[in-house]
């Protein structure tokens, strides 16, 4: 055999060898490979078919007794099937589990598998999930249930949760557990048909209150923002006016297991003017005449309210409560009155009284306040409110001592030999008393009261801001203002001017050597005014010769001056003249 044909089947002999040293591997690898492409084929087979199609069933367990309410969950697409372990089917959503609940429902456990209308449900289920899971793993074993904090199989409903599980359930019908029974109930958001009937006795002086409804029939369950009514079939949903008149009304009933109510003739007053009132129309009137509800039904309550101060600079309020023609106080027990009066409406006026810190004056059958903070409080807000609910008259003592906004209609300034007098005059404030206010001012408080009782508001005040800047900053006397003119040094007219800017809607008057003043030491003026003598120009930097430009501006005007340190004059300099 020629060597090269020798070669060849060596080679060959050795390939074949090594496919055979690799025939196992590679089974394993076509194994494994086959049952990976399977399982793929499977989860996109169980993917498809179930996706958006999984429901959720809920049902509710109520027990009459304690008051407690759980939920439980199914889940399918056809044949439905119950939850039996909140904690692993937490778990399985987190692990993205391919889990079999039977023949008829496997899949991959994502919010995807899941309808539209049962995912707010689903995402309610996991939140609570969550937390029985984490209860029953870190509770202390003394103190489980059979080994657990919290149930796997329901959700046991706080006050809240019954609330956030109505929310995602209005409008449906679920199932409802309730005496081992079990049936459909409508979540709804309308009112139950709860009411009481007003009726005549037999044609006597008696009247009977009855509800349309057996009382005890209905289950009332507390929310934790809203209370629920469970009756024939439908969970309603109450609103608040509900709840506080109809609902309120059941529950008295219930409460003094009553059926029904009787009452006189003598009693319908207190019926229209205390209870209908409060429970609105919770109450229907059932074949009686309207004139003998207009006999008994109280007209509208009418208050007029008289103000004014008394010797003592305290507030007072005589207070009348009307009825078309019939005007009393309402202050004075010793009266005896016979026609319908809305009680309700009366307390709550009065209330306003007591509320914005009157004090009953037994004396004289009226409320007095007699703490300032309370008359500025009354006055500056508290009686807006009143004029809005009350006919208000007041006297003319009243009208005059109301708040006060300090103004100085005007103001002359003027510079005569080498002073500059203020001209205060104007002011319609008494200057004796600007002491105490602004003593006042300084200790920031809200107001003043002047001797002749009225207030001075002394926040957000630009005329008591000017007067405090304008004695503080120029260190001027009390008494040199009251005799309505101040003479400083007319080195204060800078500071003057300043505050004479803020001085908004106040007529000012300027002489003229004054507005000179000013106007000259107006830095564009320093050039053209004074000259720097020719043996300092060149020594003195830019802004020195503008500082010693500054100083002569102030020894012609007859000001003083100081040098800092940090100014940069080169006051140690021997030919730069400083003046002070």
């Amino acid at each position: 055999m020629p060597e090269n044909q020798q070669n060849f089947k060596n080679i060959d002999k050795k390939k074949k060898g090594k496919e055979s040293n690799y025939r196992n591997f590679r089974q394993i690898v076509n194994t494994f490979y086959n049952e990976e492409i399977e399982e793929i084929n499977y989860d996109e087979e169980i993917t498809l078919k179930n996706k958006g199609t999984i429901k959720i069933e809920p049902k509710i367990v109520y027990d009459k007794f304690s008051g407690d309410m759980k939920v439980e969950f199914k889940i399918g697409v056809n044949k439905m099937y119950k939850i039996k372990d909140l904690s692993e089917f937490y778990t399985r959503f987190l692990e993205k589990e391919l889990y079999k609940y039977g023949e008829k429902l496997e899949f991959i456990h994502t919010k995807e598998m899941f309808e539209e209308g049962s995912k707010s449900l689903l995402d309610f289920i996991l939140r609570y999930a969550e937390i029985i899971k984490y209860a029953n793993s870190n509770s202390n074993s003394n103190y489980r249930y059979y080994g657990k904090a919290l149930s796997d199989t329901n959700i046991i409903l706080g006050n809240s949760g019954i609330d956030e599980l109505f929310d995602l359930l209005k409008g449906k019908k679920v199932n409802f557990q309730k005496d081992y029974h079990t049936e459909e109930i409508e979540f709804t958001e309308q009112e139950p048909k709860i009411e009481f009937k007003l009726k005549k006795v037999n044609n006597e002086e008696q009247y009977i209150i009855i509800p349309n409804i057996e009382i005890y029939k209905v289950t009332i369950i507390k929310g934790k923002k809203y209370k629920y009514v469970l009756d024939q079939k439908k969970l309603y949903r109450c609103t608040k006016e509900f709840e506080n008149t109809n609902l309120k009304l059941l529950e008295l009933f219930r409460q003094n297991y009553m059926t029904e109510v009787l009452l006189g003739k003598e009693e319908l007053t207190q019926l229209f003017s205390i209870i209908i009132p409060r429970v609105r129309n919770a109450i229907v009137m059932e074949n009686i005449p309207e004139e003998e509800i207009k006999a008994y039904k109280p007209k509208e309550l009418q208050v007029k309210v008289y103000l004014d101060f008394d010797k003592n600079d305290f507030l007072i309020a005589e207070v009348k409560f009307v009825y078309e023609e019939n005007e009393f106080n309402p202050l004075d027990e010793s009266l005896r009155l016979n026609f319908p009066r809305n009680m309700i409406q009366e307390t709550k006026a009065l209330n306003i009284f007591r509320k914005t810190g009157f004090m009953f004056d037994s004396k004289n059958l009226r409320f007095i306040l007699p703490d300032n903070d309370k008359i500025y409080e009354f006055l500056t807000g508290d009686i807006n409110s009143y004029m809005q609910r009350f006919e208000i008259l007041a006297t003319e003592k009243f009208k005059a001592k109301q708040i006060r906004q300090p103004k100085i209609g005007s103001l002359g300034v003027k510079v005569e030999n080498n002073l500059l007098t203020i001209d205060i005059n104007h002011m319609d404030i008494d200057v004796k008393e600007l002491e105490e206010i602004m003593s006042k001012y300084a200790l920031k408080k809200k107001y003043h009261r002047l001797k002749d009782g009225s207030f001075v508001k002394l926040e957000e005040n630009k005329e008591v801001e000017f007067l405090d800047q304008l004695v503080t900053g120029m260190d001027i006397n009390y008494k040199e203002l009251e005799s309505g003119e101040v003479r400083l040094p007319v080195h204060r007219s800078l500071y003057l001017n300043q505050l004479l800017k803020g001085m908004k809607g106040t007529e000012i008057t300027k002489n003229a050597k004054y507005k000179e003043v000013v106007n000259e030491l107006n830095k564009e003026q320093l050039e053209a005014e004074m000259k720097v003598p020719e043996n300092l120009t060149t020594v003195l930097r830019y802004y020195q010769r503008t500082g010693f430009k500054w100083l002569k501006i102030l020894d012609h005007y007859g000001f003083g001056g100081i040098l800092a340190d940090d100014m940069g004059l080169r006051k140690d300099h021997s030919n730069v003249i400083c003046y002070c």
